[in-house]
């Protein structure tokens, strides 16, 4: 049998699908770990991005402290974790993996907030203070939707990169879709191996995508309709005026 057909064979045999090692499983497995692990660092990274790009302080600590983790290799973190007993020994390895993956996904979640706050144009803030909005109504009304739709790029990237790491978390006994990988790595059985990475790609890009969706959501209608300029300038009155 050939390659492709065997990977059709693969795909098409209802026994792989089923039970606690079948791919619904272990898609399963990965979708829940790769969701908490994005809420989790949505909640943290926005929040500290925001508020420190909205109080103008800590800020250059924060955005090198966030790029010099990203050099961090993700397999040297998870085997640390792992080997950390306080970590290690819980939760069969997914606590080793949901510290892994946070540490991944915050980086460009922190970043693109910070950034997105700091690049509010200051004249739409002295607009928003002139119409006599209360410091806390124009960081709600005026700032954060100005500034959500670069944070939502950076929980995009976020998002499919813990989607796409999280199948290292098969390497510390997690039953994900990363179980495909190793198993077809340690036996030679490349098809094993291209199924896991075929599934991994396409849950990717449907977190992707499922972000492109929220993002029509939660990012004000003026901004999608009517959009910034290239110098990331608009009027200021007329974009206080549309998010009030």
């Amino acid at each position: 049998m050939g390659f492709w057909s065997a990977l059709w064979a693969f795909f098409t045999t209802a026994a792989n699908w089923s039970g606690p090692d079948g791919m619904w499983a272990r898609l399963l497995v990965q979708v829940e770990l790769s969701a908490v692990v994005v809420a989790v660092a949505a909640v943290v990274g926005i929040g500290v991005g925001f508020a420190l790009g909205h109080f103008g302080r800590g800020g250059v600590v924060a955005l090198n402290a966030s790029n010099a983790a990203r050099a961090i290799p993700s397999l040297a973190l998870l085997t640390l974790f792992a080997i950390w007993p306080v970590v290690g020994l819980r939760s069969g390895g997914e606590a080793a993996a949901f510290l892994t993956l946070v540490a991944l996904a915050l980086p460009p979640i922190v970043t693109n907030a910070y950034v997105g706050m700091r690049e509010v144009d200051p004249d739409v803030r002295e607009a928003a203070r002139a119409s006599g909005m209360t410091r806390w109504q124009r960081l709600w009304r005026a700032e954060v939707p100005l500034a959500l739709p670069l944070a939502v790029a950076g929980l995009r990237t976020a998002a499919v990169e813990v989607v796409a790491t999280s199948t290292l978390a098969a390497y510390v006994t997690v039953n994900d879709l990363g179980e495909y990988i190793f198993a077809g790595l340690s036996t030679q059985n490349s098809v094993e191996t291209v199924a896991g990475a075929i599934l991994v790609a396409l849950l990717s890009l449907g977190a992707d995508l499922a972000l492109v969706g929220i993002s029509r959501l939660v990012i004000p209608e003026p901004l999608r309709n009517q959009g910034l300029s290239r110098s990331g300038k608009s009027t200021p009155g007329a974009l206080v005026g549309s998010i009030g």
